[in-house]
Protein backbone atom coordinates (compact mmCIF):
# COMPACT_ATOMS: atom_id res chain seq x y z
CA UNK A 1 0.00 0.00 0.00
CA UNK A 2 1.44 3.31 -0.74
CA UNK A 3 2.67 5.69 1.96
CA UNK A 4 -0.50 8.25 1.68
CA UNK A 5 1.57 11.32 3.58
CA UNK A 6 4.18 10.88 1.26
CA UNK A 7 1.19 10.58 -1.56
CA UNK A 8 0.27 13.57 -0.46
CA UNK A 9 3.60 15.67 -0.33
CA UNK A 10 4.18 14.82 -3.39
CA UNK A 11 1.18 16.81 -4.83
CA UNK A 12 1.64 19.46 -2.56
CA UNK A 13 5.22 19.74 -4.13
CA UNK A 14 3.94 19.66 -7.65
CA UNK A 15 1.34 22.60 -6.63
CA UNK A 16 4.19 24.40 -4.98
CA UNK A 17 6.67 23.97 -8.14
CA UNK A 18 3.99 26.06 -9.93
CA UNK A 19 3.36 28.94 -7.50
CA UNK A 20 0.92 27.93 -5.12
CA UNK A 21 1.66 28.50 -1.55
CA UNK A 22 1.05 25.36 0.75
CA UNK A 23 0.73 25.18 4.59
CA UNK A 24 2.35 21.71 5.32
CA UNK A 25 0.62 19.90 8.02
CA UNK A 26 1.14 16.35 6.07
CA UNK A 27 4.33 15.46 7.60
CA UNK A 28 6.17 14.46 10.85
CA UNK A 29 8.98 16.61 10.64
CA UNK A 30 10.11 19.39 12.86
CA UNK A 31 10.38 22.70 10.73
CA UNK A 32 13.86 23.67 12.47
CA UNK A 33 17.03 22.38 11.65
CA UNK A 34 19.46 20.05 13.73
CA UNK A 35 21.23 22.17 16.29
CA UNK A 36 24.04 24.22 15.35
CA UNK A 37 26.82 22.47 16.96
CA UNK A 38 25.37 19.49 15.10
CA UNK A 39 26.04 21.20 11.70
CA UNK A 40 29.40 22.26 12.77
CA UNK A 41 30.52 18.52 13.79
CA UNK A 42 30.10 17.36 10.47
CA UNK A 43 31.57 20.09 8.76
CA UNK A 44 34.71 19.70 10.90
CA UNK A 45 34.92 15.84 9.78
CA UNK A 46 33.81 16.78 6.32
CA UNK A 47 36.77 16.00 4.20
CA UNK A 48 38.14 13.14 5.97
CA UNK A 49 35.19 10.91 6.54
CA UNK A 50 34.40 8.34 4.21
CA UNK A 51 34.56 4.92 5.78
CA UNK A 52 32.19 2.50 7.26
CA UNK A 53 32.22 2.39 11.19
CA UNK A 54 31.41 -1.04 13.04
CA UNK A 55 28.50 -3.03 12.24
CA UNK A 56 26.70 -1.50 16.04
CA UNK A 57 28.10 1.84 14.96
CA UNK A 58 30.73 4.03 17.05
CA UNK A 59 31.58 3.59 20.05
CA UNK A 60 31.33 7.25 20.97
CA UNK A 61 27.86 7.24 19.73
CA UNK A 62 26.72 3.98 21.56
CA UNK A 63 28.61 5.39 25.46
CA UNK A 64 26.84 8.71 24.87
CA UNK A 65 23.30 7.10 24.09
CA UNK A 66 24.36 4.63 27.42
CA UNK A 67 24.75 7.84 28.87
CA UNK A 68 21.57 9.62 28.07
CA UNK A 69 19.71 6.22 29.54
CA UNK A 70 21.47 6.76 32.78
CA UNK A 71 20.81 10.74 33.17
CA UNK A 72 17.18 10.45 31.93
CA UNK A 73 15.88 7.20 32.68
CA UNK A 74 18.47 6.16 35.96
CA UNK A 75 18.82 3.17 34.13
CA UNK A 76 22.12 1.18 33.47
CA UNK A 77 22.70 -0.26 29.92
CA UNK A 78 26.35 -1.21 28.42
CA UNK A 79 27.19 0.34 24.98
CA UNK A 80 27.47 -3.31 23.99
CA UNK A 81 23.71 -3.53 24.14
CA UNK A 82 22.83 -0.48 21.41
CA UNK A 83 23.11 -0.25 17.99
CA UNK A 84 23.11 2.86 16.01
CA UNK A 85 21.17 2.08 12.86
CA UNK A 86 19.44 3.80 9.98
CA UNK A 87 16.71 5.29 11.12
CA UNK A 88 13.93 4.12 13.04
CA UNK A 89 13.12 2.02 9.63
CA UNK A 90 16.06 -0.21 10.06
CA UNK A 91 15.98 -1.18 13.55
CA UNK A 92 12.45 -2.37 12.92
CA UNK A 93 13.12 -5.10 10.78
CA UNK A 94 16.47 -6.26 12.36
CA UNK A 95 14.20 -6.11 15.67
CA UNK A 96 11.86 -8.37 13.57
CA UNK A 97 14.42 -11.20 12.18
CA UNK A 98 16.23 -11.08 15.05
CA UNK A 99 13.98 -11.85 17.39
CA UNK A 100 11.37 -14.30 15.63
CA UNK A 101 11.33 -16.84 13.26
CA UNK A 102 9.70 -15.66 9.67
CA UNK A 103 6.07 -15.82 9.55
CA UNK A 104 5.16 -15.15 13.22
CA UNK A 105 2.75 -12.81 14.53
CA UNK A 106 3.45 -9.44 15.25
CA UNK A 107 0.58 -7.34 17.17
CA UNK A 108 0.35 -3.61 16.30
CA UNK A 109 -2.25 -0.96 17.54
CA UNK A 110 -4.91 0.42 14.88
CA UNK A 111 -4.74 3.11 13.96
CA UNK A 112 -1.03 3.31 13.97
CA UNK A 113 1.99 4.03 11.84
CA UNK A 114 1.20 2.23 7.94
CA UNK A 115 4.95 1.50 7.86
CA UNK A 116 4.52 -0.57 10.80
CA UNK A 117 1.72 -2.85 9.11
CA UNK A 118 3.35 -2.72 5.38
CA UNK A 119 6.85 -3.53 6.80
CA UNK A 120 5.77 -6.27 8.29
CA UNK A 121 3.83 -8.00 5.30
CA UNK A 122 6.69 -7.12 3.01
CA UNK A 123 9.30 -9.18 4.98
CA UNK A 124 7.00 -12.43 6.06
CA UNK A 125 5.61 -11.46 9.05
CA UNK A 126 1.89 -11.88 9.73
CA UNK A 127 0.55 -8.63 11.53
CA UNK A 128 -2.49 -8.61 14.33
CA UNK A 129 -3.98 -5.36 14.69
CA UNK A 130 -5.23 -4.11 17.96
CA UNK A 131 -8.34 -1.49 17.71
CA UNK A 132 -7.71 1.36 19.78
CA UNK A 133 -10.91 3.83 20.55
CA UNK A 134 -10.83 8.04 20.91
CA UNK A 135 -12.89 7.29 24.25
CA UNK A 136 -10.15 6.02 26.40
CA UNK A 137 -7.62 8.41 24.89
CA UNK A 138 -6.18 6.02 21.55
CA UNK A 139 -4.47 4.15 24.87
CA UNK A 140 -3.89 0.64 24.69
CA UNK A 141 -4.04 -1.33 27.95
CA UNK A 142 -2.79 -5.01 28.96
CA UNK A 143 -6.36 -5.52 29.03
CA UNK A 144 -6.48 -5.17 25.31
CA UNK A 145 -3.35 -6.82 24.52
CA UNK A 146 -5.02 -10.21 26.82
CA UNK A 147 -7.79 -9.95 24.94
CA UNK A 148 -6.35 -9.71 21.33
CA UNK A 149 -3.89 -12.77 21.60
CA UNK A 150 -7.22 -14.64 23.26
CA UNK A 151 -8.71 -14.19 19.84
CA UNK A 152 -5.66 -14.84 18.37
CA UNK A 153 -2.34 -15.52 19.61
CA UNK A 154 1.27 -13.66 18.84
CA UNK A 155 4.76 -13.72 19.54
CA UNK A 156 5.40 -10.18 19.42
CA UNK A 157 4.08 -6.59 20.33
CA UNK A 158 5.14 -3.87 18.38
CA UNK A 159 3.98 -0.40 20.50
CA UNK A 160 4.64 3.13 20.41
CA UNK A 161 4.02 5.57 23.57
CA UNK A 162 3.90 8.44 22.13
CA UNK A 163 1.87 7.07 19.37
CA UNK A 164 1.58 7.83 15.64
CA UNK A 165 -1.23 9.36 14.55
CA UNK A 166 -2.99 10.10 17.39
CA UNK A 167 -0.11 11.37 19.75
CA UNK A 168 -1.94 9.36 22.52
CA UNK A 169 0.69 8.05 25.48
CA UNK A 170 1.33 5.67 28.48
CA UNK A 171 2.21 6.91 32.06
CA UNK A 172 4.42 4.70 33.91
CA UNK A 173 1.39 2.38 35.66
CA UNK A 174 -0.35 2.15 31.77
CA UNK A 175 3.45 0.95 30.79
CA UNK A 176 4.19 -1.15 33.40
CA UNK A 177 0.71 -2.60 32.92
CA UNK A 178 1.89 -3.76 29.38
CA UNK A 179 5.23 -5.05 30.15
CA UNK A 180 4.21 -7.61 32.74
CA UNK A 181 1.22 -8.58 30.74
CA UNK A 182 3.65 -9.33 27.65
CA UNK A 183 5.86 -10.92 30.20
CA UNK A 184 3.26 -13.12 31.15
CA UNK A 185 2.01 -13.74 27.66
CA UNK A 186 5.58 -14.85 26.57
CA UNK A 187 5.12 -11.77 24.13
CA UNK A 188 8.43 -10.09 23.04
CA UNK A 189 7.49 -6.55 23.37
CA UNK A 190 9.47 -4.23 20.96
CA UNK A 191 8.76 -0.48 22.47
CA UNK A 192 8.81 2.39 19.80
CA UNK A 193 10.18 5.25 21.71
CA UNK A 194 10.85 7.70 18.68
CA UNK A 195 8.78 10.26 20.49
CA UNK A 196 10.35 10.05 23.83
CA UNK A 197 11.06 13.46 25.12
CA UNK A 198 8.10 15.02 23.46
CA UNK A 199 5.44 14.56 26.16
CA UNK A 200 3.83 17.09 27.32
CA UNK A 201 2.02 15.75 30.71
CA UNK A 202 5.54 14.31 32.15
CA UNK A 203 8.59 13.08 31.35
CA UNK A 204 8.67 10.06 29.08
CA UNK A 205 9.13 6.52 30.59
CA UNK A 206 10.92 3.57 28.72
CA UNK A 207 10.61 0.31 28.89
CA UNK A 208 13.96 -0.20 30.22
CA UNK A 209 13.12 1.18 33.04
CA UNK A 210 10.87 -1.77 34.03
CA UNK A 211 12.52 -4.94 32.67
CA UNK A 212 15.54 -5.60 30.14
CA UNK A 213 13.03 -8.31 28.22
CA UNK A 214 11.89 -5.52 25.73
CA UNK A 215 13.31 -4.23 22.41
CA UNK A 216 13.54 -0.22 22.82
CA UNK A 217 13.96 1.54 19.08
CA UNK A 218 14.48 5.43 18.88
CA UNK A 219 15.67 7.88 16.98
CA UNK A 220 17.33 11.11 16.28
CA UNK A 221 14.51 12.38 13.50
CA UNK A 222 11.68 13.63 16.06
CA UNK A 223 13.42 15.14 19.29
CA UNK A 224 16.22 15.91 17.52
CA UNK A 225 15.41 17.61 14.63
CA UNK A 226 17.11 15.05 11.93
CA UNK A 227 14.50 13.57 10.05
CA UNK A 228 17.07 13.58 6.53
CA UNK A 229 19.68 12.32 8.28
CA UNK A 230 18.75 8.41 8.91
CA UNK A 231 19.90 7.72 12.08
CA UNK A 232 18.39 5.59 15.39
CA UNK A 233 19.56 3.36 17.53
CA UNK A 234 18.33 0.62 19.17
CA UNK A 235 18.83 -1.51 22.36
CA UNK A 236 18.84 -5.33 22.68
CA UNK A 237 18.24 -7.80 25.37
CA UNK A 238 21.79 -10.09 25.73
CA UNK A 239 20.48 -12.90 24.06
CA UNK A 240 20.01 -10.53 20.78
CA UNK A 241 23.15 -8.89 20.52
CA UNK A 242 24.92 -11.29 17.91
CA UNK A 243 22.25 -11.94 16.06
CA UNK A 244 21.54 -7.97 15.46
CA UNK A 245 25.04 -7.94 14.50
CA UNK A 246 25.28 -10.38 11.90
CA UNK A 247 21.47 -8.74 10.41
CA UNK A 248 22.84 -5.37 10.54
CA UNK A 249 26.31 -6.67 8.59
CA UNK A 250 24.17 -8.45 6.09
CA UNK A 251 21.34 -5.95 5.43
CA UNK A 252 22.89 -2.59 6.21
CA UNK A 253 26.67 -2.87 6.76
CA UNK A 254 26.47 0.59 9.46
CA UNK A 255 24.67 3.49 9.80
CA UNK A 256 25.61 6.20 8.04
CA UNK A 257 28.97 7.49 9.49
CA UNK A 258 28.39 11.15 9.26
CA UNK A 259 25.09 10.49 10.78
CA UNK A 260 26.33 9.00 13.43
CA UNK A 261 29.22 12.03 14.37
CA UNK A 262 26.09 14.22 14.38
CA UNK A 263 24.04 12.07 16.51
CA UNK A 264 26.85 12.13 19.04
CA UNK A 265 26.84 15.80 19.20
CA UNK A 266 23.34 16.10 18.94
CA UNK A 267 22.70 14.60 22.71
CA UNK A 268 24.72 17.13 23.70
CA UNK A 269 21.95 19.43 22.67
CA UNK A 270 18.82 18.94 24.23
CA UNK A 271 18.06 22.35 25.39
CA UNK A 272 17.94 23.05 21.87
CA UNK A 273 15.75 20.40 21.49
CA UNK A 274 13.60 21.59 24.71
CA UNK A 275 13.16 25.34 22.76
CA UNK A 276 11.67 23.09 19.60
CA UNK A 277 9.43 21.48 21.85
CA UNK A 278 7.94 24.63 23.36
CA UNK A 279 7.49 25.78 20.27
CA UNK A 280 5.23 22.23 19.58
CA UNK A 281 3.44 22.73 22.70
CA UNK A 282 2.08 25.99 21.84
CA UNK A 283 1.46 24.77 18.40
CA UNK A 284 -0.68 22.06 19.75
CA UNK A 285 -2.84 24.15 21.86
CA UNK A 286 -3.66 26.66 19.23
CA UNK A 287 -4.51 23.86 16.36
CA UNK A 288 -6.43 21.89 19.09
CA UNK A 289 -8.61 24.86 19.88
CA UNK A 290 -8.61 25.86 16.41
CA UNK A 291 -9.67 22.50 15.17
CA UNK A 292 -12.50 22.05 17.53
CA UNK A 293 -13.97 25.30 16.76
CA UNK A 294 -13.98 24.73 13.07
CA UNK A 295 -16.32 20.94 14.20
CA UNK A 296 -13.63 18.58 13.85
CA UNK A 297 -14.22 15.62 16.19
CA UNK A 298 -11.02 16.35 19.14
CA UNK A 299 -12.12 15.43 22.57
CA UNK A 300 -8.35 16.71 23.54
CA UNK A 301 -5.12 17.42 22.55
CA UNK A 302 -3.19 14.81 21.98
CA UNK A 303 -0.40 13.60 25.04
CA UNK A 304 2.75 13.48 22.93
CA UNK A 305 4.56 13.60 19.42
CA UNK A 306 2.99 16.64 17.22
CA UNK A 307 0.14 15.00 15.74
CA UNK A 308 -3.83 16.25 16.42
CA UNK A 309 -5.72 13.04 15.09
CA UNK A 310 -9.19 14.75 14.51
CA UNK A 311 -12.66 12.99 13.46
CA UNK A 312 -14.27 14.36 10.36
CA UNK A 313 -17.94 13.28 10.52
CA UNK A 314 -19.48 16.52 9.82
CA UNK A 315 -17.91 17.30 6.71
CA UNK A 316 -16.68 13.82 4.81
CA UNK A 317 -16.75 9.97 5.18
CA UNK A 318 -14.17 9.44 2.95
CA UNK A 319 -10.75 11.13 4.51
CA UNK A 320 -8.82 10.33 1.44
CA UNK A 321 -11.48 12.54 -1.00
CA UNK A 322 -11.39 15.38 2.19
CA UNK A 323 -7.38 15.30 2.11
CA UNK A 324 -7.15 15.80 -1.80
CA UNK A 325 -9.51 18.72 -1.69
CA UNK A 326 -8.30 20.41 1.40
CA UNK A 327 -4.70 20.60 -0.90
CA UNK A 328 -6.24 21.28 -4.39
CA UNK A 329 -8.91 23.56 -3.18
CA UNK A 330 -7.14 25.18 0.05
CA UNK A 331 -3.63 24.76 -0.14
CA UNK A 332 -3.77 23.25 3.20
CA UNK A 333 -1.36 19.38 3.23
CA UNK A 334 -2.84 16.74 5.56
CA UNK A 335 -2.98 13.09 5.87
CA UNK A 336 -5.92 10.83 5.23
CA UNK A 337 -6.95 8.97 8.39
CA UNK A 338 -6.98 5.44 5.84
CA UNK A 339 -2.77 5.43 6.27
CA UNK A 340 -3.01 5.13 9.48
CA UNK A 341 -6.17 2.53 10.22
CA UNK A 342 -7.62 1.04 6.83
CA UNK A 343 -11.20 -0.04 8.35
CA UNK A 344 -12.11 3.03 10.07
CA UNK A 345 -9.55 5.95 9.22
CA UNK A 346 -11.79 7.17 6.07
CA UNK A 347 -13.69 9.21 9.46
CA UNK A 348 -10.03 11.08 10.41
CA UNK A 349 -7.09 13.10 9.14
CA UNK A 350 -4.06 13.40 10.77
CA UNK A 351 -2.44 17.24 11.18
CA UNK A 352 0.84 17.42 12.32
CA UNK A 353 2.03 20.39 14.35
CA UNK A 354 5.49 20.35 14.12
CA UNK A 355 5.86 23.01 11.68
CA UNK A 356 5.90 27.08 12.45
CA UNK A 357 3.01 29.27 14.41
CA UNK A 358 2.09 30.98 11.36
CA UNK A 359 1.68 27.76 9.80
CA UNK A 360 -0.98 26.32 11.78
CA UNK A 361 -2.77 30.19 12.08
CA UNK A 362 -2.68 30.25 8.30
CA UNK A 363 -3.92 26.95 7.95
CA UNK A 364 -6.59 27.35 10.23
CA UNK A 365 -7.68 30.18 8.13
CA UNK A 366 -7.65 28.55 4.76
CA UNK A 367 -9.89 25.67 6.40
CA UNK A 368 -12.23 28.05 7.60
CA UNK A 369 -12.98 29.53 4.36
CA UNK A 370 -12.55 25.83 2.63
CA UNK A 371 -15.37 24.33 5.15
CA UNK A 372 -17.63 26.74 4.61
Amino acid sequence: MPFRAMEILKRAKALEAVGQEICHLELGEPGAPPAPKVIEAVRRVLPQVQNYTNAMGMIELRENIAEYYHSQHNVSVSPGNIAATTGSSAGFILAFHAAFKPGARIAITRPGYPAYLNTLVGIGFEPVEIALSAHNGWRLTGADVEAAYGQQPFEGLLFASPANPTGAAVDRNGLRDLVSTCKKLGVRLISDEIYHGLDYRGPSVSALELGREAIIINSFSKYYCMTGWRIGWMVVPDELIRRTEILQQNLFISAPTLSQIAATAALGERDYSEAQKLGYSRNRQHLSEGLQMLGFDLEQASDGAFYAYAGIKKFSNDSLVFCNDLLEKAGVAATPGVDFDRQDGHNFVRFSYAGSRETMTMALERMAAFLR
